[in-house]
């Protein structure tokens, strides 16, 4: 499975006989992503020496210095359904006043030499990509579905993050160090949902809502600026086709996501009291932003009562409601300017994330992300009052640039692979009516619809329609070759 934005149907079968939101199954390759790949110059295969000397760490990682026996620690991962690349592994215990937190990240370290050719190729791909028909990973998948994936009942070296936090959720004392773990089951987000409601969850996962709710309380007290909108995914019928789907996240996912934002918060904590890092920054939204962001949800009728911060206000809203997905939808220009600062003599002048509301720095997904393995060196110096290694220092200066050229790659395999999927799936759909909800307007005459069956974000025109209005849409464009989707108003 792969997450995108909305795709969609194909060609050569009626509209009356093909499920909605499906690709039919395609002849000779006709509906696959390689076009794509081949347009954003996506890496095919790694170079020859990279790989051969991935096989020789693998077979002989690198696990100098003292290490912590953590392998009796039963930590669980949870990740979405056949995931294999297991960057973080979880145990939550109850302690006297408060609650303690077990994270285990992949120690990538121990098996990329810096300076390596492993090391250089990674530098260029900055991250994973994910298309609907296969990613193109950052490491080779024999070190990141196997020796450093954090798969069941292996010994594998970690990160080992230890975070007691007190009865209101907030942190009281960190320790992250380096360990051998061993994780004892490998979740999926659907069957821990499954588990936790029917009360026989995975014992070292059993205080995860506890906790989890905790953490989104303190989200909101914090002004984080969160938005609660399902995700679009095309993914496999299981019969060599596609299928459109909504997703809305479970609840489970957001429980799982704060055990990491909680650990990347406090790992941000750490750099800047050493003045040497590189953090995750969303600057504050201006307060004219927030004043436009405050009219609209006014003309689509949404309640915000003078002196609610933005925060407080999206959390009460349920995504589901038309005129409630509008004002979530309106909400993404509160995060604006997204990048990376790194530093490396003293404490940074930017330093916030405003979809966070506090300090942030990313070192929990270094399978699939480059900069985590950088900041999680620098958080294992500080923790044992050791000096930065030098080879992490070095890269500092550069993985603002990497990153972000490595996130607008991202945003562009995502946005092609989409709009290619809902070109597909409504290319003999055109003329057909469709109800929608209005989700941008400019001058009521051109902006932005939601179809929900199948699941579609596309341009519309029309005449004097709004935010948040419940209309009926004509299918007017689907070109395949263009990637391109439009609807009118009727």
């Amino acid at each position: 499975m792969a997450a995108a934005q909305v795709p969609q149907g194909g060609t050569g079968v009626a509209a009356a006989d093909r499920p909605r939101g499906r690709v039919p199954r395609p002849r000779a390759g006709e509906f696959d992503f390689g076009t794509i790949r081949a347009e954003l110059g996506l890496p095919v295969e790694f170079p020859t020496a990279a790989l051969s000397e991935v096989e020789r760490t693998v077979a002989q990682p690198v696990l100098d210095g003292v290490r912590a026996d953590a392998t009796g620690l039963p930590l669980v991962t949870v990740d979405p359904p056949g995931a294999k690349d297991l960057d973080q592994a979880v145990l939550v215990r109850r302690r006297a006043r408060g609650y303690r937190v077990h994270y285990a990240i992949a120690d990538v370290a121990a098996f990329v030499p810096p300076g390596g050719a492993l090391d250089a190729e990674v530098r260029k791909r900055g991250q994973t990509l994910y298309l609907p028909d296969g990613n193109v990973p950052l490491h080779p998948t024999l070190l990141s579905e196997g020796a450093a994936s954090l798969l069941p009942d292996q010994v594998r070296p970690a990160v080992l993050w230890t975070i007691d936090l007190d009865r209101e959720g907030v942190p009281a004392r960190v320790d992250v160090r380096r360990a051998l773990v061993r994780s004892v089951a490998r979740l999926d987000y659907d069957g821990v949902q499954r588990t936790l409601a029917q009360g026989t969850a995975h014992p070292s996962i059993e205080l995860l809502p506890e906790v989890g709710r905790l953490r989104r309380e303190q989200a909101v007290l914090r002004g984080a600026i969160e938005l609660g909108l399902p995700e679009q995914q095309v993914e496999s019928d299981g019969a060599g086709g596609w299928r459109l789907v909504l997703r809305p996240r479970l609840v489970v996912e957001e429980w799982n996501a704060e055990i990491s934002l909680l650990t990347g918060m406090c790992a941000a904590e750490m750099m800047i009291s050493a003045g040497v890092g590189v953090l995750r920054t969303v600057p504050d939204p201006e307060p004219e932003t927030v004043a436009g962001l405050r009219r609209s949800a006014a003309r689509l009728g949404v309640e915000w009562p003078e002196g609610k911060p933005p925060a407080a206000a999206l959390a009460g809203l349920d995504p589901i409601r038309p005129e409630a997905l509008a004002v979530h939808v309106a909400a993404t220009r509160l995060l604006r300017g997204a990048g990376y600062t790194a530093f490396g003599d003293g404490a940074p002048a930017k330093s916030g994330h405003a979809g966070i509301g506090a300090s942030y720095a990313h070192v929990t997904a270094p399978l699939r992300r480059l900069v985590d393995r950088y900041s999680a060196e620098v958080c294992l110096a500080v923790s044992s009052d050791r000096e930065v290694p030098e080879w992490v220092r070095e890269a500092l200066a550069h993985l603002p640039s990497v990153m972000g050229g490595s996130d607008r790659v991202a945003g562009q395999v995502e946005r092609a692979c989409i709009a290619q999927a809902q070109a597909w799936a409504l290319a003999d759909r055109v003329g057909e009516e469709f109800p929608a909800t209005v989700l941008r307007a400019a001058n009521g005459v051109e902006g932005e619809v939601f179809v929900a069956d199948p699941p579609v974000i596309a341009r519309c025109v029309g005449d004097g329609f709004g935010e948040g209005q419940q209309v009926r849409v004509r299918l007017t464009a689907a070109d395949a070759d263009r990637r391109d989707v439009a609807f009118e108003v009727i």
